[in-house]
């Protein structure tokens, strides 16, 4: 079993809560149900007298009611209580409970029948409490389960109607009333098996809707181990979408370096508290302006991370997504160092925009989403070719021709510079420091 509930597992905490609402709602309405019997007792009492004749038959209906009530708080009580061993008897227990309920409404019919010499309450109301039990199965998730239940209803609702129908008027046993039509019991069993059969197919609907939600929570799960909290809410649910990108493809990536500089000397004259509360005030903001842009970082490196535009879930222009978050991190550092929130820094941000190959990197025990390629290296080179031009931004000529013409005119070129691991150099732009600080409008 993974780090994560597993959807079995998740199946039985629903299947025991559904125990429990079952319980719930047969309380309810069976209590109703009594209250309901004895208003209309009240208030017609000369009515009920002329159909049974006697009190017996409500008397044994609230007997009966309370009885059901009673076994009901009883699961109710099991299933809180006893959760683990309700796994592990799932099956029985379910059976049990559906057929005992519907056994139990069929020796009260029985036992009215018996005492009170007539067959009334066959053709009563009462006898639809089987629906009752029937509807309530499908809570229970099994189709098999509902089925069966319907089919035992009926066939004890039909054996009794049947036995009584034979026996009573065979010797005159009930004369006052009119004898039964045999295919009105047939038929009333013939909807119970339909009602169990119909709530079959509900409660395998539902479990099968169940299982597909359960199946996408798991879906993010993994997401959530693969990226953390490196990627937005947006990108999660894209990744999930495109789950077959995590294989391992090639894709076209604008790449992201970011150092921070003179961070040695920093670390070596602070305490380790002021190191750790610096990054996290850094780190903080460019992280959310990173992941604005629809950008993942997939590597903190100490002293600055990388980060990517169009891996996992491809962007439109990524370049551009790119170029805008960096401009946003270097005016977002200028404004922290000049309100005194942090003490005064510099950056330096290399992009470069390629073809590179992605995907899950590991073993079944860890595994990570890997960014390889030779547009991460030239990224990482052009980062560190800032210190040469005292600059905080420098994007490569691959970036450059696919932002927009605000954004370009906002960059200089600095022609060609070597980089190691491109024999033909590089054709880099720098961002002009006069437009660090001035406000963008964004567009991608």
């Amino acid at each position: 079993m993974d780090s994560h509930i597993s959807i079995e597992h998740l199946y039985q905490k629903e299947i025991a809560n559904s125990e429990k609402l079952r319980s719930l709602v047969l309380i309810g309405l069976l209590a109703a149900e009594a209250v309901v019997l004895l208003v209309i007792y009240i208030f017609y009492q000369d009515h009920y007298l002329q159909l049974f004749r006697t009190h017996l038959a409500l008397y044994a209906i609230l007997i009966f009611t309370l009885i059901i009530i009673f076994y009901e708080v009883g699961i109710h009580y099991l299933v809180s209580k006893r959760y683990h061993w309700l796994i592990l008897n799932e099956k029985v227990f379910g059976y049990f409970t559906s057929l005992s309920e519907v056994t139990l409404l069929t020796i009260l019919l029985v036992f009215i029948v018996e005492f009170s010499e007539q067959t009334m309450i066959l053709q009563a109301p009462a006898t639809l409490t089987y629906f009752i039990f029937i509807v309530l199965s499908t809570l229970r998730l099994k189709f098999n389960l509902s089925v069966i239940t319907g089919i035992v209803a009926a066939a004890e609702y039909i054996f009794v109607n049947v036995y009584y129908s034979t026996f009573y008027y065979q010797f005159n046993f009930d004369p006052g009333l009119n004898k039964p039509i045999g295919v009105q019991y047939l038929g009333q069993g013939l909807i119970l098996i339909i009602t169990g059969i119909a709530a079959g197919f509900v409660a395998d609907l539902i479990r099968k809707k169940m299982n597909i939600s359960w199946e996408n929570i798991q879906q993010k799960n993994e997401v959530i181990d693969l990226f953390g909290q490196q990627i937005s809410t947006k990108i999660a649910e894209n990744v999930i979408k495109s789950h077959n990108e995590l294989a391992g493809i090639k894709k076209q990536v604008c790449i992201m370096f970011l150092d921070i500089r003179d961070f040695t000397p920093f670390v070596e004259k602070s305490r380790p508290e002021e190191v750790v509360s610096y990054l996290n005030k850094l780190f903080g903001f460019m992280i959310e302006i990173v992941q604005k842009y629809d950008g993942v970082i997939n590597q903190f490196l100490g002293d600055g991370f990388m980060a990517t535009f169009g891996a996992p879930v491809s962007l439109v222009n990524s370049s551009q997504r790119a170029t805008l978050a960096s401009i946003e991190i270097v005016k977002k550092v200028n404004a922290e160092t000049e309100s005194g929130n942090i003490q005064k820094t510099r950056i330096g941000i290399g992009l470069h925009y390629d073809e590179a190959i992605t995907g899950n990197i590991g073993s079944e025990l860890r595994k990570q989403y890997s960014i390889t390629g030779r547009v991460v290296i030239i990224a990482s080179r052009i980062e560190q070719l800032n210190k040469k031009f005292n600059s905080q931004l420098l994007i490569s000529d691959e970036v450059f021709t696919q932002i927009d013409q605000d954004l370009k005119n906002r960059f200089v070129s600095l022609g060609y510079s070597s980089v190691k691991g491109s024999e033909q150099g590089v054709l880099l732009y720098k961002l002009v420091e006069e437009f660090e600080n001035e406000e963008i409008i964004v567009k991608y």
